[in-house]
């Protein structure tokens, strides 16, 4: 919010220098975004957020001023010399020019209208300064008189050239299906029954606290207006402005809330200041349709709760002198008047309470704490003392998820992975390719359509990322993220991995490699490992993987994740080359938490008996998983067999099509003694024979 230096000290005499000015204010709650010179004045440029409307106009920053410096707040006298009560008071003398209903009277609930004569032409040079200085672009004197209200009062104003509405009647009504309006910026609009609309006994005029209507503008040639000052729905105004695609300075201060109390005063000075510059005058009396009387807000205060909340102690001669300079009426409910000249009833009594009106202008104002906001905020947040809270109770314990993704993230950093940290509102396009069985969880309102869709697998972002790093010139990438994807049946925690270039960085002593399946088939069986699971994979297909490449995660017969080589269609889809394979991991880590041993897990002591190794070679088929040579190996073998190893694979030459030669290396060791010959002997007769039986399989 820009304002004039010389245009606050018209409300409020303060002294000093803006950038003095501006760093108190910074104090208090608000912002000074910057200061700049308009010839010998000063614009001050505020940072007032969303939810202090009051203070998007001059009268309002003013206010919180004079509660800073304790000064008073001066009354509208300049320009022009008139008071404000005196032009309600002389249009009240005359019969009315208009007549306003208002059949919806949920989306208004008040609107005040009249009618004047003018003459349109520029307005004074005094009021184009000010304009052009707050932002805004000189029209004409009647449009400027509105935005002059509009900054001045922060109550948004609009002028009708009488001559080309319908009839003398104003209905405030919902817009009927299908109606049109040319807004001011010229476009033509459809309009439906949720948009509110300004109408004559014809058509629409205007578009309720968003934008007038072309064809009812005032022009060079307009001899008679009816000005407009209303309250409309926040809600209201908000869904309105968003439908319509239509952002004005109007609809900024609507959707905030406006104070209802506070239309007939911004009628009283549009019409003063018409007169004032010489633009005209009122023509018969100010119409105040007010079907929804504004009900005082009153907040019950209990004075203790300002030490408790604040944490320091706040005078309560001091809190009353802040709450009545911004607006508010105190009282004790014991009967004390504030302001009186006894002195009131400490703090610290029991049961000693305030009783506050809350002004129209506040709209943020809804509960005790909110008040204990505003004496925290003027008293001085700095004087708070440097203490620390008492501690009443014990922490909460922190989620157990946290300890455990720090523990993934750990082991997967020390497999050579990077970790990225990607969006979680993705395009659809790259959703699609992972959408299995439900359909994309869409987002109502989003940022742009890169943003559209909630991901349903973190698997998007990484190949995002890996198609950045690619462009960037980096070949090798190796990337992970944990992170939550989302679906219709609920969120889980996930943590998935990317991976192309070559598996091993390259080095002088020997040649690299292309990273393969087995590879991120490592990182998986770390992930379990950490976690304490013992898995199995299966081979499967996915929409996104290749096939033949492609392996489910199972723990106990569930699937708790997915892995394989990356459809090179989609690789494209995301401007990554076809050429280079990319390997992909998604691990559910909820359900493979679910599966996790439990309790202690204790340390193997080293043993103390010397291991036996044998050797042995088989011939099997080249469609049989390494798993099934492994379990058949570990069903038929004693307690004694730790450990089953391949140590070489061979097809080719002297082996017959459809078969190889897979040799594997068994270890043999007993925790309490040294085991024989004849034990090992007889284990591995037992071994081979299950193997021929089971798998086909014939010893070289």
């Amino acid at each position: 919010m820009k304002v004039l230096l010389s245009w606050i000290r018209e409300h409020v005499d303060v002294p000093g220098t803006g950038e003095e000015i501006g760093a108190r204010m910074s104090l208090r709650g608000l912002a000074l975004e910057g200061i700049e010179q308009a010839g010998d004045d000063a614009v001050l440029d505020f940072d007032v957020t969303a939810n202090r409307p009051d203070c998007l106009s001059i009268r309002g920053i003013a206010r919180e001023i004079a509660a800073v410096y304790q000064l008073p707040l001066e009354e509208i006298a300049r320009p022009p010399a008139s008071a404000v009560g005196k032009v309600l008071e002389a249009a009240s003398m005359r019969a009315s020019e208009i007549s306003v209903s208002i059949p919806d009277q949920d989306l208004c609930s008040r609107y005040v209208a009249a009618v004047a004569d003018v003459r349109v032409g520029p307005s004074p040079d005094w009021m184009q300064s000010r304009l052009v200085a707050s932002g805004i672009r000189p029209i004409s004197n009647i449009v400027d008189i509105t935005n002059y209200v509009l900054l001045e009062l922060g109550y948004p104003m609009h002028a009708f050239d009488h001559a080309k509405l319908a009839g003398p009647a104003i209905v405030v009504r919902r817009a009927r299906p299908g109606e049109t309006i040319r807004t001011l910026d010229g476009k033509e609009r459809t309009l439906d029954p949720e948009v509110l609309v300004i109408a004559d006994a014809e058509r629409a005029q205007a578009i309720g606290g968003v934008m007038g209507g072309a064809d009812s503008e005032v022009s060079d040639v307009t001899k008679r207006i009816v000005f407009e000052a209303a309250w409309f729905n926040p809600k209201s105004v908000r869904a309105t402005s968003k439908r319509l695609g239509l952002r004005t300075e109007a609809s900024y201060r609507f959707e905030r809330g406006a104070d209802l109390t506070g239309t007939a005063v911004a009628m009283a000075r549009a019409l003063e200041l018409l007169e004032a510059i010489g633009a005209g005058r009122s023509a018969g009396r100010i119409v105040d349709c007010y079907p929804v009387p504004y009900a005082e807000r009153e907040v019950t205060l209990n004075a203790a709760i300002v030490t408790r909340l604040l944490g320091m102690d706040v005078p309560d001669i001091d809190a009353v002198r802040i709450l009545q300079s911004l607006g508010f009426e105190v009282r004790t409910l014991g009967g004390w008047q504030a302001g009186a000249p006894e002195a009131a009833a400490p703090m610290s009594q029991p049961g000693y309470a305030w009783q506050v009106g809350v002004p129209g202008w506040r709209v943020d104002i809804l509960r005790p704490v909110d008040i204990v906001e505003e004496i925290g905020r003027h008293y001085g947040f700095e004087h708070l003392p440097s203490t620390f809270p008492a501690v009443e109770q014990a922490p909460a314990p922190s989620d157990a998820r946290i300890a455990r993704d720090a523990r993934i993230r750990r082991a997967l950093i020390a497999t050579g992975l990077s970790e990225a940290i990607a969006f979680a509102f993705i395009e659809n396009a790259a959703a699609a390719p992972y959408l299995l069985d439900d359909g994309p969880l869409v987002l109502a309102n989003p940022l742009s359509e890169k943003f559209t869709t909630l991901r349903p697998s973190l698997l998007p972002g990484l190949v995002d990322a890996v198609s950045h790093n690619r462009r960037h010139g980096r070949r090798d990438v190796r990337l992970f993220e944990i992170g939550t994807r989302f679906s219709r049946h609920g969120e889980t925690r996930t943590a998935a991995v990317a991976w192309t270039g070559t598996a091993t960085p390259e080095h002088w002593s020997g040649k690299t490699r292309e990273v393969d399946f087995f590879d991120v088939k490592g990182v998986a069986e770390q992930v379990c490992t950490t976690l304490g699971v013992t898995a199995e994979f299966v081979a499967a297909c996915r929409p996104y993987l290749i096939a033949g490449r492609t392996a489910e995660l199972r723990v106990d017969g569930q699937v708790v994740g997915v892995l394989g080589q990356l459809e090179p269609a989609i690789a494209e889809q995301r401007d990554l080359p076809g050429a280079d394979a990319i390997f992909v991991v998604e691990i559910d880590l909820d359900a493979l938490t679910a599966r996790a041993r439990e309790g202690v897990r204790f340390a193997t002591p080293l043993p103390r008996h010397p291991s036996v190794i044998r050797d042995i070679a088989i011939l099997l088929d080249d469609t049989l998983s390494a798993e099934a040579v492994r379990d058949t190996i570990r069903f038929a073998g004693p307690d004694t067999l730790v450990d089953v190893r391949e140590f070489d694979r061979y097809h080719g030459k002297g082996i017959a099509e459809g078969k190889i030669s897979l040799a594997l290396r068994l270890t043999f060791q007993a925790p309490d003694r040294t085991l024989t010959d004849t034990e090992v002997h007889a284990a591995m007769e037992r071994i081979v024979q299950d193997l021929t039986i089971k798998l086909g399989a014939t010893q070289r």
